[in-house]
């Protein structure tokens, strides 16, 4: 089966609404937190692992909700908000994978090396699959990397995100 590769931010949106995946599997966050603009590249085999990986971009502009209620004086990304959009890949992959459940982010770890300034105009999201389980529960784990304007800043392994059923 062809899956489609990479996604337009009008199909994010549908994804957020439940459009994608049918009722009750996995959705992408609605904006404001709903973390990047579009994936590019999203393959079931590519990745250092093999198993997959997702690539995924973010438009900055000097005007983005975070930066006037960060700090005070000090706009900055906040770091959580770019882990946050590689639990958000990685629980789109298990949906676009065909996997049945809600998403649900349950951890890693990461290292902050940089940050996201308003000055930034792009924040690239780098997310390379390493296991998929699908026994009692559906999860996929992954390692990743976050790139502003072409520089890692972010370092993250063992990411996990589960697809839960019910309530």
């Amino acid at each position: 089966m062809t899956r489609q590769s990479s996604f337009s931010y009008d199909e994010l949106i549908d994804c957020a609404k439940g459009r994608m995946f049918g009722d009750g599997n996995a959705k992408l966050p609605l904006p404001p937190m709903l973390m990047f603009d579009r994936i590019t590249s999203i393959t079931e085999d590519g990745g250092d692992a093999g198993k997959g990986r997702v690539v995924a971009e973010q438009d900055i502009t000097p005007d983005l909700w975070f930066f006037a209620c960060h700090f005070d004086n000090d706009p900055v990304m906040p770091g959580c908000l770019g882990e946050d959009a590689l639990w958000q890949l990685l629980g789109f992959f298990l949906g676009w994978k065909g996997y049945k459940g809600r998403g649900r982010a349950r951890g890693g770890e990461i290292k902050f090396n940089g940050s996201v300034f308003p000055s930034a105009k792009l924040v690239t999201y780098d997310l390379h699959i390493t296991r998929l389980v699908d026994q009692r529960l559906t999860m996929g784990i992954a390692d990743a990397s976050v790139l502003v304007d072409g520089q890692k800043i972010y370092q993250a392994r063992n990411l996990r995100t589960i697809l839960a059923t019910g309530s």
